[in-house]
């Protein structure tokens, strides 16, 4: 006499074209995967609900548990314990305004040598109570972050460090393209009078299209994935010392680009300088 449960094994067994005793052996297998710390996970979480994987992860090695934050990470997803940020999100390109606005100079341009286009962009990153701005400048043709600030106001003095930045570590610049899109941090007065002064020439892309300053956008991208959504923020302080350490040895030193030989900026840049004196 067949039971139900048994029933129910064999057109499982069936329906996955196995044998019973193949299901058997499985189900006789200790399960060696069971998250046993999720019920102190979950009272860490109840208790601190604004806690993110890594916190809790360090707070279950203070209670004598040895665990990975990557396996951490992976029961917090499963069970829905992960922190939920706010859907709102701020506006860092504000191109509504009534000053001077600049044509695309770098559509269909070609790149051949360092300081002839630089990409500039604005994000946020995300504290535990607040909004923090990053802006960044990248050279176009070694995709070598050549300047950056970090503000708590997404304003032109914000742009405008950055850009002191580039123009200090890169030194003659005069010719050079600078494109942004049309915000008003790039706009504004001061900041195209630096320019100028510079010899750098302005170009921005079109209002509402991405593809116009998609370098800059990709460069935010790789910022994001590869170190801010790693990390957890309390201070700017923290924010600060992480990204000047991820632009400054990481990704300018390190990290290699497929668009430039699979080599990191720096190294390619240096290639290049090698090549010109020989």
């Amino acid at each position: 006499m067949i039971t139900q449960s048994g029933l129910h094994i064999t057109q499982a067994c069936n329906a996955l074209s196995i044998a019973k005793p193949t299901f058997y052996r499985w189900n006789r297998q200790p399960n060696k995967d069971f998250n046993a710390e999720l019920p102190l996970m979950q009272e860490i979480a109840f208790d601190f609900p604004r806690y993110g994987y890594r916190r809790i992860t360090h707070e279950l090695r203070r209670r004598g548990i040895a665990v990975n934050h990557k396996r951490v990470l992976r029961i917090m997803k499963e069970n829905n314990l992960l922190v939920k940020r706010k859907k709102s999100k701020p506006i860092t390109t504000q191109s509504n305004h009534g000053l001077p606005k600049y044509p695309n100079l770098v559509k269909d341009l070609a790149i051949t040598r360092t300081n002839q286009a630089w990409v500039a962009d604005i994000t946020y990153i995300w504290l535990v109570r607040e909004f923090v701005y990053l802006a960044v400048i990248m050279d176009l043709f070694s995709r070598c972050c050549v300047g950056w600030a970090l503000s708590r106001n997404p304003d032109s003095q914000l742009t405008l460090s950055a850009l002191r930045m580039a123009i200090t570590q890169r030194g003659d610049v005069a010719g050079c393209i600078h494109h942004s899109d049309q915000g008003v941090q790039y706009a504004a007065h001061d900041y195209v009078q630096r320019l100028m002064k510079a010899g750098i020439k302005p170009s921005m892309g079109e209002v509402g299209n991405s593809y116009e300053n998609a370098f800059a956008e990709s460069f935010i991208k790789t910022i994001k994935y590869e170190e801010v959504y790693m990390n957890e923020y309390e201070t700017i302080a923290d924010v600060q010392k992480n990204i000047k350490q991820f632009i400054e040895e990481v990704y300018n030193k390190k990290r290699l680009h497929s668009s430039i030989g699979y080599k990191p900026p720096m190294e390619f840049e240096q290639e290049v300088l090698n090549k010109s004196l020989t």
